[in-house]
């Protein structure tokens, strides 16, 4: 039997755990709107991403990860500005109504959505090209949202963890290659789950000076920090964190062309007065600091002995063509 729209949601997404409502949602799933409700005093973060078929994600996407994938990397932004997690909407082209395949996409949805402590309060379904639209809402504190606005002089910048696991593992999502599972399982993971920085965000509250996620890679986002602080960052190539199944799959080099212009990340990447990291270690959390912000403007690569060895590509952008 063919399943309507609205028998689709009740089927697959209403009854989500997700979806049960909580805290901060007076009204979720099921009316023309749902009705949010911050706690007072702070302000409501939103964001949307939209992931397309054959652009964001490979044709033919295993659907359970496809659903943990286009939810967390929505929730990224809001780990960025330091929000605390709130609501999520969902709208979803479909070329067909496909039970099975929307039951382990819902799975993977639901258990991202509950990982990162998210519930989802609406959101539409059409039928044509696959593709998700997420957005997502958090609460944040008046005055305390972390922006790309803000870095000095003298600042440290640094990183949530390591890089380029995610560009790497692009053979093993195309099928162009295998690996053992010791490599492929954490590049895998890295590329279909990857985990939105709550805590270090929440961290960052009045220790940062700025920040943002790492979607397009480090060198092209960390521009974005560059160009909207009036500032420029210089970053020290041997202190970019590399996994070593990044390495051992890819190669030295390989490896560290991913982390500095592959994409994916969905780490934090952070300025950070030099006085505030011993109290960033003693909230839990270890940053790589991998450069320092200048004056000037831009951002820069240097070698061991300071020499420029900016690389010509520097991230993925949309509407280009890509080399």
């Amino acid at each position: 039997m063919a399943l309507g729209e609205f028998e689709l949601i009740r089927r697959f997404f209403a009854a989500a755990a997700c979806a049960r409502g909580g805290e901060g949602v007076a009204l979720g799933i099921g009316d023309d709107c749902a009705l949010l409700a911050p706690p007072p005093g702070e302000q409501l973060a939103v964001s949307t991403d939209t992931l397309v078929e054959g652009v964001h994600f490979p044709h033919d996407p295993p659907p359970l990860a496809l659903g943990q994938r286009a939810l967390a990397v929505a929730a990224s932004d809001l780990a960025a500005m330091g929000a605390a997690p709130l609501g999520f909407t969902l709208a979803l082209t479909l070329p067909q109504v496909d039970a099975s395949w929307l039951q382990a996409f819902a799975e993977g949805l639901d258990a991202m959505a509950l990982a990162c402590g998210l519930q989802l309060v609406g959101g539409d379904t059409t039928r044509g090209p696959l593709s998700l639209t997420v957005t997502v809402f958090g609460t944040v504190p008046a005055g305390l949202a972390l922006t790309r606005a803000g870095a000095r002089p003298g600042d440290l910048l640094c990183v949530g963890g390591t890089l380029g696991d995610a560009a790497g593992a692009l053979p093993l999502v195309l099928g162009q290659r295998s690996a053992p599972a010791a490599l492929s399982e954490p590049l895998l993971a890295r590329y279909w789950a990857p985990q939105p920085q709550f805590s270090l965000g929440l961290a960052l509250r009045g220790l940062a000076s700025a920040a943002l996620d790492i979607s397009d890679g480090l060198l092209a986002d960390c521009g974005h920090i560059s160009a909207a602080s009036g500032v420029a960052l210089q970053i020290e190539q041997s202190r970019v964190p590399l996994s070593d199944a990044l390495q051992a799959f890819a190669g030295a080099p390989a490896a560290m062309q991913a982390a500095l212009a592959g994409g994916d990340d969905y780490r934090l990447a952070f300025t950070l007065p030099a006085m505030y990291l011993p109290r960033l270690r003693q909230l839990g959390h270890e940053p790589s600091v991998i450069g320092k912000v200048v004056a000037g403007s831009g951002v820069y690569l240097i070698d061991d002995a300071g020499r420029d060895i900016t690389p010509r590509q520097r991230g993925y952008q949309h509407f280009q063509e890509q080399p």
